[in-house]
């Protein structure tokens, strides 16, 4: 038990720093191998409570597809986020009232487990026993069931955001040459190369 609570508050502490790290530090390639870390740590913390599939899941999906993605975009988006802090001060209201909005939403919702305790377990569903079932197939009847609307929702918006990735990469830049590949298909072979008679000796 004493090592199972040090592995948990060593898992909880590296991902709380990381996820600090991410939207603290300059270097947004740095954000993003920070990012990766907290991914890491937060499966070992889905194994801990039995979770094996989500820890798994976190682990080939995020850290070896949207984080990468991430890395990617980032590295060909080429931002100048010098630029970008320096509107800082313009939107500070907003964000402000936005993470007002926020504070006070998680201050109901704790408040409301406080208050009432059982709230909680009327609302979640039934933890089936790990002898009936694995926990796989818990999981997936359950998101697949209940929260079926909601996964598709999820996917809508990744999906969203995987498609505004792909508008950003390929927006229009001077200075970049692109590739039009209805001219390449047109072109002939007499347009592309040329056939000199060369003297011996006079050549390169």
């Amino acid at each position: 038990m004493i090592i199972q609570a040090l592995a948990f508050y060593l898992f909880a502490a590296v991902t709380v720093a990381s996820a600090v790290a991410v939207i603290s530090v300059r270097n947004p390639v740095h954000s993003v191998l920070f990012l990766i870390l907290a991914f890491f740590n937060s499966a070992g913390l889905f194994i801990l409570l039995g979770a094996e599939f989500l820890a798994m899941i976190l682990v080939v999906v995020y850290v070896g597809a949207v984080a990468v993605l991430f890395m990617f975009v980032v590295m060909m988006l080429d931002i100048n986020f010098v630029e970008l802090r320096q509107g800082f001060l313009q939107y500070l209201p907003i964000g402000a009232l936005i993470g007002l909005i926020l504070l006070v939403e998680i201050l109901v919702m704790v408040g409301g487990w406080a208050l009432s305790p059982e709230i909680a377990s009327a609302v979640a569903a039934p933890t089936p026993a790990p002898e009936t079932v694995t926990n796989t197939h818990a999981l997936g009847e359950l998101i697949y069931t209940r929260y079926v609307y909601l996964f598709q929702a999820a996917g809508i918006i990744l999906l969203v955001a995987m498609i505004g990735a792909i508008v950003l990469t390929h927006r229009r830049r001077d200075g970049v040459r692109r590739q039009k590949v209805s001219e390449q298909i047109a072109r002939r072979a007499e347009e592309s190369a040329t056939v000199r008679q060369v003297e011996s000796g006079k050549g390169i």
